[in-house]
């Protein structure tokens, strides 16, 4: 019988996170806080980034996923933590493919 726990384990990415911290990455990891309408990923969900910019986890199931690494760089950088939004009415969301009639919030923090 398979340890169902450790597949799980293997691809949290806090966990994911954590361990990249410990090799001596910086990291930043962003999470979804609110959502309205039909939104791709639940509220609790992350995607963590490095400064290499390696990502694992999603906020987006894609569709943003771009414009929150990208972000997450200047976050890692300056170590000030941002608010990200996007939805329909959003020209940014429109450009990343977040035209599913939802809109989400990221906030987007350092690690460490």
């Amino acid at each position: 019988m398979e340890n169902t726990a450790h597949l799980d384990e293997s691809r949290d990415p806090l966990i994911i996170a954590e361990g990249w911290m410990k090799d001596g990455r910086e990291v930043a990891v962003a999470t979804v806080v609110e959502t309205w309408g039909s939104a791709p990923r639940p509220v609790g969900s992350h995607l963590v980034i490095d400064s290499e910019g390696n990502f694992q986890g999603s906020v987006s199931g894609g569709c943003v996923e771009g414009a929150v690494i990208a972000e997450a760089a200047d976050v890692i950088e300056t170590g000030k933590p941002r608010m990200l939004e996007f939805g329909v009415a959003d020209e940014t969301a429109w450009r990343v493919g977040l035209s599913c009639g939802g809109r989400i919030r990221v906030y987007v923090e350092r690690l460490g």
